[in-house]
């Protein structure tokens, strides 16, 4: 009882804060457009997969190998391990960070032109590298309080940093103009850097703090040793490699659609003019629509991986089938609820918000997506908890696949349809592959 009771408080926590920064973030992206025009806000959208690699290479990786690490540590009452846990991650995170920071630095001039394809972006980069450093610290304090199942610190350091990225870009703009002058987009990308170090400097804070007071400090005193180090490494690394390999080759899949959809649909007789529009619906209005619930789903995803390690531990094998299967099955009605309300209303919100009959059309689609999509987010956290992290890369590595495939031979053939089919037949494949995964790995689990 104790253990769901904390799932579904860190969900709520966490569900309520990703529906503020969604709100808040709305209103930013209308600030944005009035304030660097469309073609700013293009340019700020363009070094966002730069940003995600390099995030991807350097810290999502460790983050949740930490916190599945830490939740066996803290169930087996190795607090002074799960700790040492945390120093190694962070260590080890913050000198790939700081690498990648150097090397943005050293090659942005050819990353903007030669990726990119604007040399405007090259200034932006280096302004963007100095996030690295920072969301590598806030996110390995974040990933060890996930692994305690306690949600303040992640929580509120995401409204941390939306709002110092958000108030500091207001403030610069209307100093900027005030003097006569016309804010460009690093302005923006400046505030990434300002909201990244800010969160950085509060997770610091708050994780050390309690230690500062008398009681802590002789609990505390012990240091990680090279050998500490080691050890550290040698648990974290097996399960974080595959999950970084994961990251990058999403990030690396959405770099390829970015770059190939419109192209592959000129194939299908569109002109570039169309096919931008087209490919514009979908990623601008379709796929955010249908995503926004899943705010849920991905909050009660990070809850239940450190629990699923937990219970691990302790070889329950009858409360974790039945945690699961709850959790499953909360999942896939939720999916089913907006699955329903997508297929009535997608029409009316694809003209009242966007006023485009084709974003409806693509919402009444994509609709039958959303009971495997919002059921596989949980479903590979459960996986994750296990730790089979290399299963994990394996499903999405096929899901990935298949949607690549849907690119390159369903468009030229189908159109936007090919795709469409290719995103549906991806997250049903993923479910079927996770759920195969789940049951043989509960099926080894001793029972008590």
């Amino acid at each position: 009882m104790a253990k769901k009771s904390s799932i579904i408080r860190g969900t709520l926590i966490l569900t309520m804060t990703g529906f503020l920064s969604r709100f808040m973030g709305f209103f930013y992206r209308i600030f944005m457009s009035h304030s660097f025009g469309e073609e700013g806000v293009g340019l700020y959208q363009l070094i966002f997969p730069v940003y995600a690699l390099c995030y991807s290479l350097t810290t999502a990786g460790i983050e949740t190998a930490i916190s599945r690490t830490v939740a066996c540590k803290v169930s087996l009452g190795k607090e002074q391990e799960a700790h040492h846990v945390l120093y190694t991650g962070l260590l080890f995170s913050f000198f790939l960070s700081c690498i990648s920071t150097i090397f943005l630095q050293d090659h942005a001039a050819y990353i903007a032109n030669q990726l990119l394809g604007d040399a405007r972006c090259q200034q932006l980069l280096v302004i963007l590298s100095y996030t690295m450093p920072f969301s590598a610290v806030h996110s390995c304090i974040c990933g060890y309080s996930f692994g305690k199942k306690q949600t303040k610190i992640p929580a509120l350091s995401q409204l941390i940093e939306q709002t110092a990225r958000i108030t500091s870009v207001f403030f610069f703009c209307f100093m900027i103009q005030k003097q006569g002058g016309t804010a460009s987009i690093a302005v923006a990308v400046g505030g990434l850097v300002l909201g990244e170090m800010v969160s950085a400097l509060y997770t610091l804070h708050t994780f050390f703090r309690p230690f500062s007071r008398p009681e802590k400090k002789n609990a505390t005193r012990s240091h990680l040793s090279l050998s500490g180090l080691f050890c550290g490494l040698k648990e974290l690394l097996p399960l974080s490699l595959p999950l970084t390999a994961n990251r990058v080759l999403l990030n690396l899949l959405q770099s390829i659609e970015a770059i190939s959809i419109p192209g592959k649909l000129r194939q299908y007789h569109l002109s570039t003019s169309e096919a931008l529009s087209l490919y514009g619906v979908l990623n601008g209005m379709a796929l955010p629509c249908i995503l926004f619930p899943s705010a849920i789903t991905n909050s009660l995803s990070v809850m239940l991986m450190p629990t699923i390690a937990e219970i691990q531990t302790s070889k329950t094998k009858k409360e974790l089938a039945d945690l699961i299967k709850k959790v499953t099955a909360a999942c896939f009605i939720l999916g089913l609820s907006c699955c329903l309300f997508f297929l009535l209303t997608g029409s009316f919100i694809g003209m009242t918000l966007f006023n485009s009959r084709t974003a409806g059309k693509f919402i009444v689609t994509l609709a039958w997506m959303c009971p495997f999509l919002y059921t596989n987010s949980a479903l590979l956290s459960v996986i994750n908890g296990f730790g089979k992290t290399g299963s994990t890369f394996l499903i999405n590595a096929a899901g990935l696949a298949l949607r690549i495939g849907s690119v390159f031979y369903g468009i030229p053939r189908f159109g936007i349809r090919g795709y469409l089919w290719g995103l549906l037949l991806s997250q049903f494949t993923v479910t079927l592959f996770a759920v195969f995964v789940i049951s043989a790995s509960v099926s080894h689990c001793k029972t008590k």
